[in-house]
């Protein structure tokens, strides 16, 4: 009998290992108290112990029953213009303020699938903005200019 392992399974849930390890980890150097009064290192250490456990079920999963995955075209265009619009959001924010900022970066990501037409990615854009406006700055009040400095109104 052929065992067949999935390599992406493999690579994903060790991932997951260590990035839960780290956070269980990162959580010993805060106090854990007890269970009926947790300290503030208690939930980051059971969420890092949990998405290892995930983690390794996952490498598990993919060393014992792998499927073959048959992987497609990579979309340069798309991973492109993602990578740009966060790098322009990270870079930007501060100065040119929210609004233009996110318009932009909304602008970009819709930009990133081939069939989308101009008129669609400005409505998009205008939509995430006016929503994500709506949930940061108004709802959560998030102190950050809607208007930055680098703009001369």
């Amino acid at each position: 009998m052929e065992r067949r392992r999935s390599l992406p399974d493999i690579l994903a849930g060790g991932i997951f290992v260590l990035i839960g390890g780290a956070f269980a980890v990162g959580s010993l150097s805060y106090g854990l108290g007890t269970p009926l009064r947790m300290g503030p290192g208690f939930f980051p250490l059971a969420v890092g112990l949990i998405v290892a456990a995930l983690g390794l079920g996952i490498v598990v999963k993919g060393l014992i029953a792998g499927e073959v995955i048959a992987f497609g075209v990579v979309p340069w265009r798309a991973v492109a213009a993602i990578a740009l619009a966060l790098v322009f959001f990270g870079f930007t924010v501060r100065g040119l303020g929210f609004i233009p900022t996110c318009v932009v970066t909304a602008f970009l990501t819709t930009l990133a699938s081939a069939k989308v037409r101009l008129l669609a990615a400005a409505a998009v854009a205008v939509g995430l903005t006016l929503a994500s406006t709506l949930i940061f700055v108004v709802g959560l009040q998030l102190r950050i200019p809607l208007w930055g400095p680098w703009l001369p109104f």
